[in-house]
C-alpha cells in the first residue's frame, strides 16, 4: 500500500515549521574571513553600539538648536475690570474712544474681554555657551565613533577566539576518535592473545575499561564541539550553530616597534584624547557664564474683544537686548573649578591608558614567544609519544611488555595529541591578541 499523497504534502508543509532553517538544518560552515564579515554586520553588540553613535550624533542637532531662532505662537483669552489692563486691552483692540478718558470710566471700567493672537521670535546673536556646547557635542560624537570602532575590534577578537575554540574542539574530537580507534585495536589484540592462551583475561578487562574511557572522552569532545559552534553562532548574530572550515589561519608577527607605534593611535586611546579635549572645552563653557547674552527679538499680535483669532487691532515690535548676569552667588566659580578638576582627571586617565596599552602590547609580545616555543615543544612531544606507542605496542604483541605499559603510553599519546592542537591554537590566538592590544587587528586581518 503506497503512502497517500495528502500525507506527503502535509510533511512538506510542516517540516519548515519544525525546522525554521529548513534547507540549512546542517550546521553552516564558514571560513574565518566569512565569520568576521558576518559578525561585523550582524553581531548584536555592534548593531546596538551603532544606534548609540547615531543617538550621540543627534546631540549635535540639539546643541545647534540653541543658536537658531525660536518662533512661538500663542493665543490668550482674558477678561478683567482692572483699570490699567482694561485701558491697555482697548488700545490693543483699537476701540479706544473719547469717553474712555472720563474719570469714572478710567477708575471703574466695565469688564472687558480680550482675545490675543501673538507670533514671536528670539534670535541669539552672541551666546558663547551655546557655541561651546555645540563644539563639545561634536567632540563627544567623534569620541563615541572611536569607541564604536574599538567595539568592532573587540567583537572581531571574540569571534576569532570562538572560531579557534571551535576549531580546537573539532580537532579534539578527531583526537578522541583516534584514541577510541587505538583503544579498540588494543581490545582486539588483548582478546586475540587471551583466546590463543598468550594473554590474561585481566588484560581484556583493562583494555575494555580503556575503551569505555575513550568513548566517554569522545562524548565530551562532541559536546564541547557543539557548544563551541553554538557560541560562534551567537557572536555572528545567528540562531543556529556555525561550523568552522579547515582553512589554515596564516598570521605574521612583525617587529615590536610596529605594534608600539600603532598603539599610540589605538581607537580607545584616540577616544580618550578627544574626551580630554572635551574636558578642556568644559572649562571654557563654565567660564562663558561670565559673558553676556545678546539677542534680537520681535512679535506681531492681533487683539479682538469678541472672538478667538480675531483681528480688530494689530501691532508689532522688534527689539535688541543684552542680558548679563552680574551675580549668581558662587555658582559660576564652582562650575569653573569643577570643570578644571574634570580636565585634570581626563588628563590622568589619558596618561594612564597610554601606559597601560604600552604594557599590554609588551606583555602580548612576550606571550607570543612563549606560545611559539610551547607549540614547537608540543609537536616534538607528540612525535615522541607516537614513536613510544609504536614501540610498546610491538613489545606487547610479542609478550615483552604488559598491557599496563601499552595503556600508559596510549594515555600519554592522547594527551600529547590534544596538547599539540591546543598549543597551536594558543599561538595563533596570541598573535591575534597582540594585534588587538596594539589596535592593528583589522589591518592585520585585511578587514579594514
Amino acid at each position: 500500500m503506497g503512502i497517500p499523497k495528502s500525507f506527503i504534502c502535509t510533511i512538506i508543509l510542516v517540516l519548515p515549521l519544525l525546522c525554521p532553517s529548513f534547507g540549512h538544518c546542517q550546521d553552516k560552515k564558514v571560513t574565518l574571513e566569512e565569520a568576521l564579515k558576518i559578525a561585523l554586520e550582524e553581531n548584536r553588540e555592534i548593531r546596538a553600539f551603532k544606534n548609540t553613535v547615531s543617538a550621540q550624533k543627534e546631540n549635535i542637532g540639539v546643541a545647534r538648536s540653541f543658536l537658531l531662532p525660536k518662533i512661538n505662537f500663542e493665543e490668550r483669552a482674558a477678561r478683567t475690570n482692572n483699570p490699567p489692563s482694561a485701558f491697555m486691552m482697548k488700545l490693543n483692540q483699537q476701540r479706544f474712544a473719547m469717553d474712555d478718558f472720563a474719570l469714572n470710566n478710567l477708575n471703574n471700567p466695565k469688564s472687558i474681554n480680550d482675545f490675543q493672537t501673538a507670533f514671536s521670535f528670539e534670535q541669539p546673536v552672541f551666546f558663547m555657551k551655546s557655541y561651546l556646547n555645540l563644539h563639545s557635542a561634536k567632540l563627544e560624537h567623534s569620541a563615541k565613533s572611536e569607541d564604536y570602532m574599538r567595539k568592532r575590534e573587540e567583537v572581531s577578537l571574540n569571534v576569532i577566539r570562538a572560531y579557534l575554540r571551535a576549531h580546537t574542539a573539532k580537532e579534539y574530537l578527531k583526537v578522541a576518535a583516534k584514541g577510541l580507534e587505538d583503544a579498540r585495536e588494543h581490545m582486539r589484540i588483548a582478546d586475540i592473545r587471551y583466546k590463543n592462551g598468550l594473554g590474561l583475561y585481566s588484560d581484556c578487562l583493562r583494555a575494555q575499561t580503556a575503551l569505555i574511557e575513550g568513548e566517554q572522552k569522545s562524548v565530551s569532545a562532541q559536546k564541547d564541539f557543539s557548544v563551541a559552534k553554538r557560541w560562534l553562532g551567537v557572536l555572528l548574530g545567528k540562531s543556529m550553530s556555525i561550523d568552522v572550515s579547515d582553512d589554515n589561519l596564516s598570521l605574521t608577527v612583525r617587529e615590536m616597534d610596529y605594534y608600539i607605534n600603532a598603539s599610540n593611535t589605538r581607537r580607545d586611546v584616540a577616544a580618550m584624547k578627544i574626551r580630554h579635549k572635551t574636558a578642556q572645552n568644559s572649562v571654557k563653557i563654565a567660564e562663558s557664564g561670565y559673558l553676556p547674552y545678546i539677542g534680537l527679538g520681535g512679535s506681531y499680535q492681533l487683539n479682538d474683544h469678541s472672538r478667538l483669532f480675531g483681528s480688530e487691532g494689530d501691532s508689532w515690535q522688534v527689539m535688541a537686548f543684552l542680558r548679563w548676569e552680574l551675580f549668581d552667588g558662587i555658582s559660576r566659580e564652582s562650575e569653573r573649578k569643577k570643570a578644571q578638576f574634570h580636565m585634570a582627571e581626563a588628563n590622568e586617565r589619558l596618561r594612564g591608558l597610554k601606559e597601560f596599552v604600552a604594557f599590554k602590547v609588551e606583555e602580548a609580545y612576550l606571550v607570543i614567544e612563549e606560545a611559539k616555543k610551547n607549540a614547537e615543544l608540543s609537536l616534538a612531544a607528540m612525535k615522541s609519544a607516537e614513536e613510544g606507542h609504536k614501540l610498546v605496542k610491538s613489545r606487547y604483541e610479542n609478550s615483552l611488555s604488559p598491557i599496563v605499559d601499552l595503556l600508559d603510553v596510549q594515555l600519554n599519546l592522547n594527551r600529547a595529541r590534544a596538547d599539540a592542537v591546543a598549543r597551536e591554537n594558543d599561538y595563533k590566538l596570541a598573535i591575534i591578541s597582540l594585534s588587538y592590544e596594539s589596535g592593528t587587528i583589522m589591518k592585520d586581518l585585511g578587514i579594514e
